[in-house]
């Protein structure tokens, strides 16, 4: 079984959430973008803005090269 931990990826537009989430699934980093993106506008946006800082604050970045 694959120790895998939840990082901020280096791959960043903004801080590195959306692509971290993506690369612990194993999805493609542009479908978690759009996805984040229009759940965060169907929420009216407040709920997701606070979510990604929130993960933003609390996800490591990832130290590996």
């Amino acid at each position: 079984m694959m120790n895998r931990k939840l990082t901020r990826s280096r791959n960043t537009m903004i801080a590195g959430v959306c692509a971290g989430i993506a690369e612990y699934f194993d999805l493609d980093v542009t479908f978690v973008r759009v996805a984040y993106a229009i759940l965060s506008l169907i929420s009216v946006g407040f709920p997701g803005l606070m979510l990604y800082i929130i993960l933003w604050i609390i996800m490591p970045v990832d130290n590996s090269l």
